[in-house]
């Protein structure tokens, strides 16, 4: 059965079983969270997994009843519904913990498990499509007419079964795919495990900094050092450890894409892309008008290259690890703690209003973020919010500067998206998009720039928190976009039969890097190092993925402006579709709320947007 709850496309969270800092820290209770919302311990979870094993390994006998008129289709639909949602909740709690510390064996057989009821809650479902499928159009819309409280959970997974007629196969074939999905998680669990806990990564000394094991913490926090010395270090450290696996991991990642080929096949799609697209009813121009618009951009990115470059002071070639130093020193900018994080997101959202400001103040009173990082915890910053009857969990791992309070905001803009559509769509319906869901995170940050710049205390900080901005649309468009047309290349050349390595996939990577950031117009330069990139990248074994991060910029630029400039009535249109959860297609609830992201339009606001930008930067610098 199609699962409604999808866990591939979720970015993980972790949990902290134990304290992390000091018991007599007096922050330290609010920097973590508690799993005794989703269990009380270990045993209770045990317990729940089992009681919902069992319930799983009965879905099957429901074959058969579905055509028996409204009041059977209903009961057996929401049987099943609820195992779904016990076993989300399961997945969430095995996933939070296991993510706290990835070497923790026991945790990880937890995980194991969860990964493993969730396959077998599609095995003993997969007939249900066929069985709507045969019932037919004509009989679903009578029972839907006839049974008010089937049309309320289940009207758009019913009608989007049939929609999915054409690639849905007969009851054998379905089963032996939705056995099959446990297998083809197997290449992001191989990357998780050895990214997270036993890729070896070399211990560093810079010339300000005692000797620190370089993990992906550490590259993060110190990519960006003043030092161009040191900034080159630390790639030539953390890029060549990495090149160390590039066939391993080129290997690993093409079995992943393998599987994306196969299950495309498998339903009758026409590629890979295709079949991605298919779940969210997205047309195929919205990814490739994209990536056209993107490089039909590049100028722009080239003149924002070219400005950092005099920015910075380089007199000889720009290369890759001067883009992440901050524009401006951040000198006259304070430090901001988790505590003051949140009060700043608090102030820079008030033009959300009093409802969406009122669910954040609840979330940041709970205990449901894990903020500061520690050996074996996951990377990054996510949010998770499948479990429905619960509520989101937030991990961070944040170092107390402007892009931890960036995080901040972002990730509490998925949490009260989650709350929001909890609030106001059933369970069934609560499955909302990442081609929305990115437009509400994003949307945060760009209220938050906008705020930190008009609230700037000196010239030297607003220009500060303009650069940043400016930053992350070269981070969150254009790196998104190479990324997105990175993983079509790799798709599209499997699906030609062409074979693939690691060393063809860097060589791949080294042309869009050089592509993008204009080595050919002499804009930088790209060592042939830092081209394992792609090895790094945990999204690529998502899918097709990455894509809607730049999508959701553009669309967050024009819901941004349109809020500031128009009020309450943008702001509505657009908290009513993040309150419309999974009940509609992402691409039909833009295009409700104004926004037609299939054509030119939004991607070269965007690019305005980061001219105007520069325009503002050279004004100030006058």
């Amino acid at each position: 059965m199609k699962r409604w709850m999808h866990w591939a496309a979720l970015v993980l969270a972790a949990v902290s079983l134990a304290p992390t800092q000091a018991a007599g820290d007096a922050e330290a209770v609010s920097l973590n969270w508690d799993l005794g919302d989703l269990y009380p311990s270990v045993e209770a979870w045990s317990a729940a997994y089992a009681k919902t094993r069992t319930q799983a390994e009965q879905l099957d006998r429901l074959k058969g009843s579905l055509g028996g008129g409204p009041a059977h289709l209903l009961k057996a639909l929401s049987t099943i519904s609820q195992v779904h949602q016990e076993a989300d909740r399961l997945t969430t709690y095995a996933r939070l913990a296991s993510d706290e510390d990835v070497r923790v064996a026991a945790t990880q057989e937890l995980n194991s498990q969860a990964q493993a009821l969730q396959t077998l809650i599609d095995e003993k479902t997969s007939w249900v499509a066929p069985e709507i499928i045969a019932i037919g159009h004509a009989k679903i819309d009578a029972c839907l007419d006839a049974s008010p409280e089937l049309r309320r959970h289940f009207d758009f997974f019913l009608k989007d079964t049939l929609r999915a007629a054409p690639h849905t196969l007969g009851t054998e074939a379905e089963a032996v795919l939705a056995a099959s999905g446990n297998v083809l998680a197997q290449p992001n669990s191989v990357f998780q495990q050895l990214a997270d806990g036993e890729l070896p990564f070399p211990p560093i000394e810079l010339s300000n900094v005692p000797k620190v094991r370089l993990d992906q913490a550490a590259y993060e926090k110190y990519r960006s050092v003043p030092s161009r010395e040191d900034r080159r270090a630390v790639f030539d450290a953390f890029w060549g450890a990495w090149k160390g696996y590039q066939g391993t991991l080129g290997a690993n990642l093409t079995t992943q894409d393998l599987g994306d080929v196969f299950r495309a096949k498998a339903r009758r799609f026409d590629s890979s892309l295709d079949a991605a697209l298919f779940s969210s009813n997205l047309p195929p121009e919205v990814y490739r008008t994209l990536v056209a618009q993107a490089n039909a951009g590049l100028p722009t990115l080239h003149r924002y290259l070219r400005l950092r470059k005099r920015l910075l002071g380089i007199t000889d070639d720009l290369r890759y690890y001067d883009n992440y130093p901050t524009l401006f020193p951040a000198t006259s900018v304070p430090k901001f703690s988790v505590a003051e994080s949140e009060r700043i997101t608090l102030e820079a959202l008030a033009p959300m209003g009093e409802e969406y400001l009122g669910l954040l103040r609840r979330g940041f009173a709970g205990k449901w973020m894990s903020a500061l990082p520690h050996p074996g915890k996951h990377a990054g910053g996510y949010m998770i919010g499948r479990a429905y009857a619960v509520h989101p969990y937030i991990l961070l791992n944040h170092n107390d500067d402007y892009e931890s309070l960036s995080t901040v905001a972002h990730e509490w803009g998925h949490a009260v998206h989650t709350m929001l559509t909890t609030a106001n769509q059933p369970y069934e319906k609560s499955r909302y998009s990442t081609f929305i869901a990115e437009s509400a995170s994003i949307g945060n940050e760009m209220l938050l720039n906008d705020y930190m710049v008009s609230h700037a205390k000196s010239r030297e900080e607003k220009l500060f928190y303009l650069g940043e901005g400016l930053e992350s649309i070269r981070i969150t468009f254009f790196r998104q976009v190479m990324f997105a047309e990175f993983q079509l290349q790799m798709h599209e050349e499997l699906e030609h039969g062409h074979p693939l390595s690691g060393e063809h996939l860097t060589e791949n990577y080294c042309k869009l890097l050089r592509r993008y950031y204009g080595e050919a117009e002499d804009v930088m330069k790209i060592d042939p190092v830092y081209c394992t990139e792609w090895e790094f990248i945990p999204h690529f074994y998502y899918g097709f993925y990455v894509y809607q991060y730049a999508t959701s910029m553009a669309g967050a630029a024009e819901f941004t402006d349109a809020i500031l400039n128009e009020g309450a009535p943008a702001r509505d249109r657009f908290i009513n579709m993040l309150k419309a959860g999974g009940s509609d297609y992402p691409y039909d609830l833009y295009r409700r709320a104004g926004i037609d992201m299939a054509t030119a339009a939004p991607y070269q606001a965007l690019i305005a947007r980061m001219n105007r930008v520069m325009d503002q930067i050279e004004t100030e610098l006058k």
